[in-house]
C-alpha cells in the first residue's frame, strides 16, 4: 500500500494509498494560521528560608522522640513554671551556642546535644559541682585529661569552652560507639559512667527485660538525667506555645578563636582588643590567674568585631611588652616558695625564667618576675578573686580564718567545728570529696564560736603574740577559752609547742576574761 504524507501545522497527517486531497484543501490546510499555545507561566521558587535565630535553627533540626513519660512531664512543668531560668541561661548561652551548634552539625549528631550545657550548668563556665566536675560540660578531672584537656596552676581547659566542648562531643560520640548507637544510653553514660550504663543493659539482657533506657536500672540522678534533657528539648521545641522568651541568639559567629602564641597578660589583650578586662576574661573563663599559661595554650576568644582591631594591634606589639616584668633583691629568709606566693606566680615559671635549676637562691641577687600589669584584685575573675568573693559571703554570725595543718581533712575540721562538711566545702568553693593542701586557707562560718559561749555573751576577736613561757593552757585560762577552741581557731598541732612571737587568734567573751 501507497503512503502519502502531508505536514500540517502541529503534525503530520497520513494518507493511505486509496485516499486523496484535492489542491484546494492542500491550500487551505497550509495556509491556515497558526495557532499558538497559551504561555503557562511558571510557578515561582518557594523563597529560601532565612534563619536569623539558633534557637530557631535548633528547633527545626531537633529529631529525638520525645516519649510520653512520668519523668519527662515533670521537668516540662517545672520549665514551664519557671520562664525566668531558661530566660537567664538564654542570655549566658549567646557567646557559645552558635559555635556549639556548629560543632555538632559538623560531626552529624543530634542537634539536641547543645542543650546538654543547660541541664549539667545552667550554661555557667564557672559551674562547680559537689561531685568536683568543672566547667559548662561538667567533666571531672581524670574524665578531663582523658579526653586531652589540660588542667594547671594557671589553666583550667574544662572551663575554656571551645576546648570543653570539643572534648564534650568526642566523649558522647565514643559513648555512642560503646552503647550500640543508642544515643539515650549514651547520655545516660555521660553522667553515670558507661560500666553503669553497660552492666545495666546486660541485667536485663540476662532477665530477658527490655533494654531500653526507660526500662535500665541506673542511679536515681542519671534516671532523672535524660528525662531532664528531653523534657527541655520538648520546651524548646514549643517554646511560642508555652510563653517561653528565649534571649535571641544570631545565627552567625559572635566570637573568633585567636592564638596569640605566647604568654600574654589579659590585662594588656583586654586593651589590645579595646574591651574590659572583665569582658575578656568572661570569653576565656578557663584562665585562673592574670595571664595565660606559661606553656599554653594561647588561645583568646574574642568578640567578632573586635577581633581584626586585636589582631592589628597584637602584631604591632614587641612580644616583650605581652608580660609586666619585676625586678626582684632577694633578701634573707626568702624561698621560692613564698617569692612565687607574694607575686602570684609559680615556682616553676621563677625557675624557668631564671634559669633556675634546684631551689636554691642567693640573698642579695635578682630575680626575673613575670607580674601582673594591674592590681590583682581588677583581674575579678581569677582563681583568688573568685574564691575570695565566696568566702566573703556571710553564712552565719562569725566568720573563722583557718590554715590547713598536715594531717588536717575536710571532716575532721568540719567536726571540730560543728558544720557539715558540704557546707564547709561550699563556703571555700571545693567539693567534699577535693583533697587539702597544708597552709591552705579556709573560712568556717558559725553562730558559736567558743564551747562556754551563750547568748548573752559579748564576743570578740584578739589578736595575741606569744611570749617567752606561754603554753596553751595558759593562754585559755587567761582569757577564759578552751585549749581545744584555741587549737580550733588556728589550726595548731596540739604536739607542737608555741614559738615565742608567734600570733594567735582568740575569740573572748568579753564579759568573763580573767585579765
Amino acid at each position: 500500500m501507497r503512503l502519502s504524507f502531508i505536514f500540517l501545522a502541529g503534525g503530520i497527517a497520513l494518507l493511505t494509498g486509496c485516499q486523496s486531497i484535492d489542491s484546494e484543501q492542500v491550500k487551505q490546510t497550509v495556509t491556515a494560521p497558526l495557532v499558538t499555545p497559551p504561555v503557562v507561566p511558571e510557578a515561582p521558587l518557594p523563597a529560601p528560608i532565612i534563619i536569623t535565630d539558633v534557637w530557631e535553627r535548633i528547633r527545626m533540626n531537633m529529631q529525638m522522640p520525645i516519649p510520653d513519660e512520668k519523668l519527662v512531664n515533670q521537668y516540662r512543668d517545672w520549665y514551664i513554671r519557671h520562664p525566668e531560668h531558661l530566660a537567664r541561661v538564654s542570655e549566658r548561652a549567646e557567646p557559645f551556642m552558635y559555635l556549639i551548634v556548629e560543632e555538632l552539625e559538623r560531626r552529624n549528631i543530634p542537634i539536641e546535644l547543645a542543650l546538654l550545657p543547660i541541664v549539667e550548668s545552667a550554661f555557667d563556665p564557672f559551674a562547680y559541682s559537689h561531685g568536683a566536675a568543672s566547667g559548662l560540660w561538667q567533666f571531672t578531672s581524670p574524665m578531663a585529661r582523658h579526653f586531652g584537656l589540660q588542667m594547671n596552676w594557671w589553666y583550667d581547659g574544662r572551663r575554656d569552652v571551645p576546648a570543653a566542648t570539643s572534648a564534650a562531643l568526642d566523649m558522647l560520640q565514643y559513648l555512642h560507639g560503646k552503647t550500640d548507637g543508642n544515643w539515650l544510653h549514651a547520655i545516660a553514660a555521660y553522667n553515670t559512667g558507661e560500666g553503669r550504663v553497660l552492666n545495666a543493659v546486660k541485667y536485663n539482657q540476662r532477665k530477658g527485660k527490655n533494654t531500653d533506657f526507660w526500662s535500665l536500672d541506673l542511679p536515681r540522678e542519671t534516671e532523672r538525667y535524660v528525662p531532664q534533657l528531653l523534657a527541655l528539648a520538648e520546651v524548646i521545641k514549643n517554646a511560642d506555645n508555652y510563653g517561653i522568651t528565649l534571649a535571641p541568639i544570631g545565627n552567625k559567629p559572635s566570637v573568633e578563636i585567636i592564638d596569640v602564641g605566647s604568654q600574654i597578660d589579659l590585662s594588656f589583650a583586654a586593651d589590645l582588643a579595646d574591651m574590659p578586662l572583665s569582658s575578656l576574661h568572661k570569653l576565656n573563663p578557663g584562665y585562673n590567674r592574670w595571664s595565660t599559661s606559661p606553656d599554653g595554650p594561647h588561645r583568646l576568644v574574642v568578640p567578632v568585631d573586635k577581633a581584626q582591631g586585636f589582631k592589628l594591634a597584637l602584631a604591632d606589639t614587641d612580644s616583650s611588652e605581652r608580660l609586666h616584668w619585676l625586678r626582684y633583691k632577694i633578701k634573707s629568709g626568702d624561698s621560692l616558695g613564698l617569692i612565687a606566693h607574694k607575686y602570684h606566680t609559680t615556682t616553676d615559671v621563677i625557675r624557668s625564667v631564671n634559669n633556675i635549676k634546684g631551689n636554691t637562691i642567693v640573698t642579695g641577687k635578682h630575680l626575673l618576675i613575670p607580674v601582673a600589669a594591674k592590681n590583682p584584685e581588677l583581674y575579678s575573675l581569677s582563681s583568688d578573686q573568685r574564691l575570695a568573693r565566696k568566702q566573703g559571703v556571710k553564712r552565719a554570725n562569725y566568720k573563722i580564718n583557718y590554715q590547713v595543718k598536715s594531717g588536717d581533712s575536710l571532716w575532721n575540721i568540719a567536726r571540730a567545728n560543728n558544720v557539715k562538711v558540704s557546707q564547709l566545702a561550699a563556703w571555700n568553693g571545693m567539693a567534699p570529696k577535693d583533697p587539702l593542701k597544708v597552709g591552705q586557707k579556709l573560712v568556717i562560718w558559725t553562730n558559736k564560736l567558743a564551747q562556754n559561749q551563750t547568748q548573752s555573751s559579748v564576743m570578740r576577736t584578739v589578736n595575741y603574740k606569744v611570749h617567752s613561757g606561754d603554753s596553751l593552757a595558759r593562754i585559755a585560762d587567761k582569757f577564759n577559752v578552751t585549749v581545744s577552741d584555741l587549737l580550733r581557731w588556728n589550726g595548731l598541732d596540739s604536739k607542737k609547742y608555741l614559738q615565742p612571737g608567734q600570733m594567735l587568734k582568740l575569740y573572748v567573751d568579753v564579759t568573763k576574761m580573767n585579765v
